[in-house]
């Protein structure tokens, strides 16, 4: 009989499974806490900080070394709830959180996953914002902002994942354009892509990465099925496959994808995942059921392009090494981290990648990146440089990053990037994460 007991016992599942229904922060805490006793051999759970009314700021980090980042493992982020109004995003980390984890070790693609990434998942930003909500509408309610800056997403390199300062309600945007990240801007489109603003043209912004985050974009747009139809919200904004640049969308002083991109070397884009910034719970398993490929086939960019360590000729690891595309300049030159290491997201093709050391010539080296990438990684390509370092004495690369928004470096501030009463009412009036 207790063997009978103790057999029925090991059938059940370590969690319970997540229901479909809205998680404030009691409810939510216990489901991440819960996650992190029964799987804590590839998670990690942590406050990075606390909210203006006391709430802990929740991230589970998910990976094969959950605590730590390990060379040649890139990091992910997802980040929810920017807006408290915006539910949605929400509601879809925390199913993704009860997805990996209850398929690792059963499911080949998703262990091979989870083993190959450390993957950061923040179901909430603002907290305060959605605890405020008690008349949830489609439109507006007094949780949108609620003193703390739906759904970002980030492919970032190692040490920068979820940067404590880039999730403060400070303003700063980043280069990024893939999966999901909340921006102050609001649209009536359903999961629409937006991406970073370095440089405009022709009612555009274009970064140097454009076809990266071209790629990212259509990657998660092309795997929901209504995010590609024609007019889904009946608002007469139709994205063009369901994607469209940021700048196109409307200008904005900066942001969380901005500062990522041009700060942190982590490419970010933004998602609008419905209609109604709070609907109904009865639809949340159909927006689980449309994003759960999208959110999947994202995370696994992160493994484009090439990856690799910078040693000086006795093999030491140097830091502080530019690594970038020789076409491809940005704003804060690309640089290995404390490790030597380097991650570049980059399409298949012939690239020369110009590895620069302070005080010495470039090394200039051509890398062709097959069609087909290798399973879950990137191109591994090391470099060595013909002297040896002093790894406490490399001078600071030059030029530096420039350390206030950029917006504010034009005395005249440009059309791209001046406040306006408009796009003040747009924030207030249209729909973020519907």
């Amino acid at each position: 009989m207790d063997f009978a007991c103790l057999w029925l016992t090991l059938l059940l599942p370590l969690v319970a499974a997540l229901d479909f229904r809205y998680h404030h922060q009691e409810g939510m805490e216990e489901f991440l806490k819960s996650v992190a006793q029964n799987y804590s051999s590839i998670t990690h759970l942590h406050s990075i900080g606390k909210s203006v009314k006391g709430r802990n700021l929740w991230v589970l980090v998910v990976g094969r070394f959950p605590k730590e980042h390990r060379v040649g493992i890139p990091e992910f982020k997802y980040v929810a709830n920017m807006h408290g109004d915006e539910t949605v995003g929400r509601e879809l980390l925390l199913h993704l959180i009860d997805y990996l984890v209850t398929r690792h070790g059963k499911d080949l693609e998703i262990t091979n996953l989870i083993n190959s990434t450390r993957i950061h998942i923040m179901p909430s930003m603002n907290p305060d914002g959605f605890e405020a909500v008690r008349k949830p509408d489609c439109y507006y309610s007094n949780g949108r902002w609620d003193r703390q800056p739906g759904l970002p997403a980030c492919l970032s390199s190692p040490p920068l994942a979820i940067p404590p300062h880039a999730l403060t309600p400070a303003s700063l945007l980043r280069r990024q354009l893939a999966s999901m990240l909340p921006s102050p801007a609001a649209t009536p489109s359903p999961t629409r892509s937006r991406g970073p603003a370095t440089g405009t043209s022709h009612s555009r912004s274009l970064t140097p990465d454009d076809d990266v985050f071209q790629h990212l974009a259509h990657t998660y747009a092309s795997r929901n099925p209504n995010m590609t139809k024609p007019d889904p919200c009946k608002n007469k904004m139709n994205f063009h496959n369901g994607v469209t640049n940021g700048y196109s969308w409307y200008p904005l002083q900066g942001g969380m994808q901005d500062y990522n991109y041009v700060w942190a070397q982590c490419f970010e884009i933004t998602l609008e995942l419905s209609c109604c910034k709070y609907p109904r719970e009865e639809r949340l398993p159909y927006f689980w059921n449309d994003n759960k490929a999208s959110l999947i086939e994202y995370i696994k960019q992160v493994h484009l392009g090439i990856k690799g360590q910078v040693f000086d000729q006795n093999r030491n690891p140097l830091p502080n090494i530019i690594v970038e595309v020789q076409d491809r300049k940005h704003i804060c030159p690309f640089k290995t981290n404390k490790f030597g290491e380097y991650y570049l997201l980059l399409l298949p093709g012939s690239y020369e990648i110009n590895v620069t050391a302070p005080g010495h010539e470039p090394h200039l080296t051509k890398v062709v990146i097959p069609e087909k990438s290798q399973h879950f990684s990137a191109l591994k390509k090391d470099f060595v440089l013909p002297f040896q370092g002093q790894l406490d004495s490399l001078p600071v690369p030059n030029p530096s990053c420039p350390m206030i928004p950029l917006y504010k470096m034009s005395p005249s501030h440009s059309a791209a990037t001046k406040p306006s009463l408009f796009l003040f009412l747009l924030t207030l009036l249209h729909i973020f994460f519907k």
